[in-house]
């Protein structure tokens, strides 16, 4: 009999890394019977990611309320869950997929836990070690370990980090990162026309140097963005630089991005991207500057040297690999390594052709071969 699975997430970067898991999963209906249940933790967000990937949710609790705290987000979700985890409807998982550190992969491992279904946690074993780095999500991770029965981490650092706080190996699989196969499934798409990324690009000068900016974390808000605004504004400065520049809609984003690079002319301040625009708009770039994890991961398969804005990261193998550079949010270290990149192409070429030290785009295929396997033990 096929096992009954389910996946559980509720943001974009989820859906973007667990979509083509889902898809691989319902590729193949001898092995698994699959569900998807989402919380809508991200709304608008979200939906695009699954009309990209032509995923339809069996379960959608549109949990999402305009200024939610994490107490409220968290007690809906605890609530909705269990309906969904119990088999209410005659359906009981006997494995339910969460992934990363968001509030609803705690809250989809502790309905789990709760409803004794085995837990498969993907993207397990990142840390930084510091609980306030990033906040929640660091304390997110670390609890949905604990309850874990599969673990399946990207790379032998994040497998390693879980064998130190005492995870058996058998229960751990390194797979590669799912966003990979996300990726490289959207950049064969858009190389092949069978993918239109639908926006206008003729805006940018192909003559200029394009600069990508994603940033939007919690931990930079006030002081911090004002130091990431500021040398993005000395860096518009040089007439050899465009910056294209996706804002995320939190005020505390908005208004130092607004008051600070609204009267820069090369400076094209967007709303955040649908995935697709968002690749293709990543290919044309020279240089990636982001605190965004999931681009530290994407941007070496697509070739781009990533400077990025936080002073600690979970993913240090892209830094030891060369790939990206960690500047945080300190305004001169900022202008000085991103100045290097735009007048050293040999530099900046050393960067971008690193191997990708997060996966060859097969993390579904292992998932789901290691997940056989468990169940037919």
């Amino acid at each position: 009999m096929p096992v009954r699975v389910l996946f559980l997430f509720g943001t974009r970067p989820e859906a973007i890394k667990l979509c083509p898991v889902v898809l691989h999963f319902r590729s193949q209906p001898e092995r698994f019977e699959v569900r998807v249940c989402v919380t809508a933790q991200h709304r608008g967000m979200l939906d695009q990611v699954l009309g990209a990937f032509e995923v339809q949710p069996d379960y959608d609790l549109n949990l999402m309320q305009p200024g939610q705290t994490l107490f409220q987000s968290t007690a809906r979700m605890m609530a909705a869950l269990e309906p969904v985890l119990m088999g209410a409807d005659g359906w009981k998982p006997e494995i339910a997929f969460v992934q990363g550190d968001t509030t609803t992969t705690l809250c989809g491992a502790l309905a789990a836990f709760y409803a004794r279904v085995p837990v498969g946690h993907i993207e397990a074993g990142l840390r930084t070690g510091d609980l306030a780095q990033p906040f929640p999500e660091e304390m997110n991770r670390v609890l949905t370990g604990r309850m874990a029965d599969l673990h399946f981490a990207a790379t032998s650092w994040a497998a390693d980090n879980l064998r130190r706080e005492g995870v058996a190996d058998e229960r751990i699989w390194v797979t590669g990162n799912t966003g990979i196969d996300a990726v490289l499934h959207v950049k064969r798409g858009l190389e092949a026309g069978t993918m239109v990324a639908d926006t206008d690009w003729s805006r940018l000068n192909p003559a200029k140097k394009l600069i990508v900016v994603t940033a939007h974390r919690r931990e930079s808000f006030g002081s911090g963005f004002e130091r990431i605004c500021q040398a993005l504004a000395d860096l518009a400065e040089r007439p050899d630089v465009e910056i294209v520049y996706p804002v995320h809609p939190n005020p505390n984003v908005q208004d130092p991005v607004t008051r600070l690079l609204a009267h820069r002319p090369n400076v094209h301040r967007i709303a955040p991207l649908d995935y697709v625009p968002f690749i293709d708009l990543m290919r044309r770039a020279y240089l990636l500057i982001t605190d965004s994890g999931g681009v530290q991961e994407e941007g070496p398969s697509l070739g781009k040297p990533i400077l990025v804005l936080r002073e600690k990261t979970e993913r240090p193998e892209a830094v030891a690999a060369g790939t990206v550079k960690l500047v945080g949010t300190d305004r001169g270290k900022i202008l000085l390594e991103a100045n290097r990149l735009l007048d050293d192409p040999k530099l900046r070429d050393a960067m971008a052709l690193v191997h990708n030290p997060y996966g060859d785009g097969r993390a579904s295929e292992r998932i789901a071969d290691a997940t056989a396997s468990f169940f037919s033990r």
